[in-house]
């Protein structure tokens, strides 16, 4: 196989019809993952010998006919949160270096069934509470349109596999934007599904009241395939609610024409003191796009972020404390020590300030859906700034600029996708955050669809870097 397909789409099809083989499709990732992966870190844990065990059983099912789905065949990464039966499930954690799970997942065992294969568990930034992925214990990631520079986090090293094409999809966590940070910064699609709209079960938790299961891709049709399979209620799963599943293709190529778009223009969406001049530039330009397409495009205020991404940001740490408190407890040294600030942060809280952010919650997810009464779709930048060098400043510092834009849906449970729309001077990606009602993902995939398109379309769209095997 002299070059491998980039998408599951494309890749889907080609199995579909016999022109390549699981097999050698999976032996390919394992040789480019060889050769890439020294410099840039984004796996924990391989599982070659289970993934092309899982390649020669798609491919015996597909001689007999017996095709399960566009997954089929398709190798994917999962972050090193979702258990695996029979493979470690770390954590990005000390205290979780040896932890072999007995079952699978949910959303694990949803992707089985589909046919995928797994390659193996993906780097994170600790216990996925940070979001410049400079894990301690495993090792930086680096991002692989400029080794030098973060990928984001928590989940950057499914992003980061993604963008250096080392898998065809992935799975991620989104507690304060976990998902969207690492593919705005890697130049992926990363969607943040409405909260409970994906299983839970199985997830070693940040946040009981925030976290988010998602996927992760190089197209937007991708992400749909994804959720297509991940989404649906899931009785043993407190969080999950019991809501209709759409069909996530359907529909996705029919535009936005008519549509009312508003494009965050507040100041806390603008502040060239924190907002990097490119990414806003960016974003103006993807505003435009969507007019060209025929969206009713307007300027409006967002009332209401700045107060959500402070109280997630109480609420996470929190929650990661009452989770991880027997083990800051007996051995706080265990963490890190961005990490250890945070917990100890979270710890202090009194029980006043927690159920007073746990009130503001329900206020602003309230106030957010009335201002979806008058839109189809929110338009932001996904990050205030492109991908920053490692470890150049306080990785908590870091974390509530970066997750700025991102946090205030996780505390509403909307639904939020990134996507990439265009590249720095510099030559890396940024991002464009699409938000919409709850449960809307549909027309979020029919948002996120056609603003790719258009980008195809019109040469804006971005073409991975070629990545050098030297470590900087």
């Amino acid at each position: 196989m002299h070059s491998l397909p980039t998408t599951i789409t494309e890749t889907g099809a080609l199995l579909a019809r016999g022109e390549i083989s699981p097999v050698a499709l999976v032996q390919a990732h394992l040789a480019r993952i060889a050769q890439l992966d020294p410099a840039l870190n984004c796996f924990i844990t391989l599982t070659p010998e289970l993934a092309l065990q899982q390649a020669r059983q798609a491919e015996q099912e597909m001689r007999a006919g017996a095709y399960r789905g566009p997954l089929h065949g398709i190798p994917l990464a999962l972050k090193d949160l979702f258990e695996t039966a029979g493979v470690r499930t770390t954590a990005g954690s000390s205290f979780f270096a040896e932890y072999v799970p007995e079952h699978d997942a949910h959303v694990v065992s949803k992707l089985s069934d589909a046919g995928a294969v797994l390659l193996g568990k993906t780097n994170l930034h600790e216990i996925a509470l940070g979001v410049t992925n400079e894990n301690p214990h495993f090792g930086a990631t680096c991002n692989p349109w400029d080794l030098r520079c973060i990928p984001g986090g928590s989940s950057g090293g499914s992003a980061a596999a993604l963008a250096a094409g080392l898998c065809l999809g992935a799975l991620g966590t989104d507690t304060g934007g976990s998902i969207r940070i690492p593919a705005a910064l890697c130049g992926v699609v990363g969607l943040k599904p409405t909260r409970g709209r994906v299983s839970l079960c199985g997830v070693i938790p940040l946040s009981w009241n925030l976290d988010h299961v998602g996927p992760m891709a190089r197209s937007v049709r991708d992400a749909a395939l994804l959720l297509d399979v991940l989404a649906g209620y899931d009785p043993d799963d407190p969080w999950s609610v019991d809501q209709p599943v759409e069909d996530y293709l359907t529909g996705l190529e029919q535009g936005v024409q008519g549509w009312r778009v508003a494009l965050a223009a507040d100041d806390y969406f603008t502040d060239p003191a924190v907002v990097d001049e490119q990414v806003l530039q960016a974003v103006r330009q993807a505003a435009q796009a969507f007019a060209a397409m025929g969206a009713q495009v307007e300027e409006a205020a967002f009332p209401g972020a700045r107060q959500a991404a402070r109280t997630n940001g109480l609420i996470t740490p929190s929650d990661g404390a009452a989770f991880h408190r027997e083990r800051l407890q007996a051995n706080p040294d265990g963490f890190g020590a961005d990490v250890l600030a945070r917990l100890r942060t979270g710890a202090a809280y009194t029980c006043t300030e927690y159920s007073l952010a746990r009130q503001a919650q329900a206020i602003l997810r309230h106030q957010f859906g009335q201002f979806f009464k008058d839109y189809d779709l929110l338009l932001t930048p996904t990050v205030p700034i492109p991908a920053p060098v490692r470890g150049s400043a306080d990785a908590v510092e870091r974390a509530n600029l970066l997750t700025r834009f991102t946090a205030p849906f996780n505390l509403s449970g909307l639904p939020a996708l990134s996507v990439p729309c265009g590249l720095t001077r510099e030559g890396l990606p940024v991002g464009l955050q699409l938000v919409a009602r709850p449960w809307a993902e549909a027309r979020l995939l029919r948002a996120g669809w056609a603003f790719e398109n258009y980008q195809v379309e019109h040469g804006t769209a971005i073409v991975y870097p070629t990545i050098s095997t030297s470590r900087n």
